[in-house]
């Protein structure tokens, strides 16, 4: 059921004040085929999540999809049950509790379960990331550089991976001062040889995630992951990556959200290190320590919200709107998805030639279609590899 991404601006989109709301926002995202964008896109014009969902069954008829009924409630009463149990809160877009920059990106979470420190959200945040084989001295940079980066007063950021990723985390923890971002539920620890690490952050830390609490990490979830990390982040710093790793693809996601990338270089020969040194090449800021991080993106400053107690306007819908979709009907926006669908199989194709095969074919622009790849991609009906490629999901 694709719908018209474009915002609407002109209805604000309240925060849920209740659980019966945070329900509403749980079953209005968990529904088919609702991605990111559509939720906001459905919360702005009808106002609140109850309306939308009374909507949806209609908004898919005019799609073109028949007898389609939104996610049931009892999904989204066991979802918010099975947070509670493991201690985790639900932070949602619009509420002082959600972190500023993440709510900058074009396709922030509505919401997210998070267990732990919230009041991390609001320190600025460093991503560090890199390769899971790492080399030992690709782990002693990454010691150096989040301790030093932690101890200057910066929040380490990253994926709970092995190999770059653990070390980041365990040498920050020691200061209280780290957040994992997680593929799956927040409750299940990937891989299980950081389940350790995984509770000391609970404890000291904070470990967040945007998918139902519970559920198993999948290939598809990882990239969605990879977006949050680098979103929350000021800037994100690649210890080793290769060529064609999912470091370079969170590097990506920096650069389209506008952060700073920065890379450790690596030895020409050393094939982990491929992926720095092309970043480097491609005008990444090179790494020597923390103070080169410090000089290109400046002090650690928190922001002024707390958590728990600051008040914050009531927000609108977080995309800005482009011309060319606010005249493009349901109808019209459905096709585009097919075309997508239809253009994609599973052999990958390069995202450049999808755009121009598109563009002859329809006379859509790369603003038209680019949109819809990250809505597709979110949804699972696409999965985007590294390389730039992009496959239709079987």
């Amino acid at each position: 059921m694709p719908m018209d991404l474009s915002p609407s601006l002109h209805h604000p989109t309240p925060s849920p004040q209740s659980e019966e709301d945070e329900l509403a926002w749980i079953r209005l995202l968990r529904s088919r085929r609702v991605g990111v964008a559509t939720f906001y896109r459905l919360l702005s014009e009808h106002g609140s999540a109850q309306a939308a969902l009374a909507a949806l069954p209609d908004v898919a008829a005019e799609a073109g999809v028949k007898d389609y009924a939104p996610c049931p409630p009892e999904v989204a009463e066991a979802e918010h049950r099975r947070a509670r149990f493991t201690g985790a809160k639900m932070v949602t877009w619009g509420t002082p509790a959600y972190p500023e920059l993440l709510s900058e990106i074009a396709d922030p979470p509505p919401f997210f379960w998070a267990i732990g420190d919230i009041s991390l959200l609001h320190r600025p945040m460093v991503a560090l990331i890199g390769a899971r084989n790492a080399s030992s001295i690709g782990l002693r940079m990454t010691r150096k550089l989040s301790r030093d980066l932690s101890e200057a007063g910066f929040t380490i950021v990253s994926g709970l991976a092995r190999g770059v990723d653990t070390v980041a985390h365990e040498v920050a923890l020691d200061a209280g001062n780290t957040v994992a971002v997680m593929a799956g539920g927040v409750d299940v620890i990937y891989p299980k040889e950081n389940t350790v690490l995984a509770e000391d952050i609970a404890r000291n830390g904070l470990r967040l995630s945007e998918q139902p609490p519970g559920l198993p990490p999948q290939a598809r979830h990882f990239p969605r992951r990879n977006r949050l990390i680098s979103g929350l982040a000021r800037a994100v710093v690649v210890v080793e990556a290769a060529a064609k790793s999912g470091s370079l693809i969170t590097a990506r996601n920096a650069l389209d959200q506008g952060r700073d990338v920065l890379a450790v270089p690596g030895h020409p020969f050393d094939a982990r290190a491929s992926g720095c040194n092309f970043l480097i090449r491609d005008g990444a800021a090179l790494v020597r320590g923390a103070q080169d991080v410090i000089d290109a993106i400046g002090p650690a400053v928190a922001t002024d919200k707390d958590g728990a107690n600051a008040t914050m306007p009531v927000a609108s819908p977080p995309v800005e709107p482009r011309k060319s979709q606010d005249k493009r009907t349901l109808s019209q926006t459905a096709e585009l998805h097919s075309q997508i669908l239809t253009r994609l199989g599973p052999s990958p194709l390069a995202e450049d030639q999808l755009i121009r095969d598109l563009g002859d074919q329809t006379g859509a622009g790369s603003g038209d279609i680019l949109p819809e790849l990250v809505n597709l991609e979110l949804e699972g009906r696409i999965i985007r590899q590294p390389g730039g490629l992009l496959a239709r999901s079987q």
